[in-house]
């Protein structure tokens, strides 16, 4: 059967994380064929990528690209330093787990995709209210580079359109949980934590694990997040 026939096509960024998860499912539900991209960019919760694996498997799609990079050359963020300790108190302002750029990298790379395999889409789960203050979540960012896709490809300039497209920016984690259950999007399978094991298993004390169990304690939907033993 080739999913390909008489549908539109989407690049969804994937991480292994539930909002992806979520992003996913409903690029589905929208009608796209949908090419996964995941990114090794030495993250410390490298589990992560496995279970992008797990859901682009689960939640079928055309392809599943993972891209190699490196931002720990980089550095200046916890997440690829493991010299900088993970915050495990409510961070104020913007916190040490901002990558620098990071969402403009992989939208770049999205973008590069999205023209090879003329995809009529870029889905993204950033979201703006149960996030941790990162500057390249925001509305304002999204159109920013909504405008770059228009005026920096050829498929802008001869008169095609790439819509950004953000379902989730304007809903709390608890409606995104909602969201996915409709669409029968296995949580198990996520992995969220900033500093999750290489099994996967969540230490329950770091911005993104507070933010998810919130999420699944206001959508009243049974937590199946695996914690660490150190977790509290």
């Amino acid at each position: 059967m080739n999913l390909e026939v008489n549908r539109n096509k989407a690049v969804v960024l994937v991480s292994g994380g539930l909002d992806s998860a979520t992003c996913l499912a409903l690029a589905k539900d929208a009608g796209y064929s949908c090419y996964a991209l995941s990114f090794d960019y030495g993250q410390r919760a490298s589990s992560e990528l496995k279970a992008a694996g797990q859901l682009t498997s689960s939640i079928e799609v055309i392809e599943h690209k993972t891209v190699k990079l490196d931002m720990g050359q980089i550095g200046g963020s916890a997440l690829t330093d493991k010299d900088i300790a993970i915050p495990e108190q409510k961070s104020t302002g913007i916190p040490i787990t901002y990558v620098p750029a990071r969402n403009t990298v992989f939208l770049s790379y999205a973008l590069a995709w999205a023209e090879v395999v003329a995809a009529d889409a870029i889905y993204i789960g950033v979201n703006f209210l149960d996030y941790s203050g990162y500057p390249d979540c925001r509305p304002a960012y999204i159109k920013a580079f909504q405008n770059v896709i228009n005026l920096a490809t050829k498929t802008g300039v001869e008169g095609g359109i790439i819509n950004l497209v953000t379902p989730l920016i304007d809903l709390t984690k608890g409606e995104i949980i909602k969201a996915g259950v409709r669409l029968g999007v296995e949580y198990s399978l996520t992995v969220s934590c900033y500093q999750a094991t290489e099994g996967g298993l969540a230490c329950g004390r770091c911005d993104s694990c507070r933010f998810r169990k919130q999420g699944f304690q206001e959508a009243r939907v049974e937590d199946p997040t695996r914690y660490s033993d150190k977790s509290t």
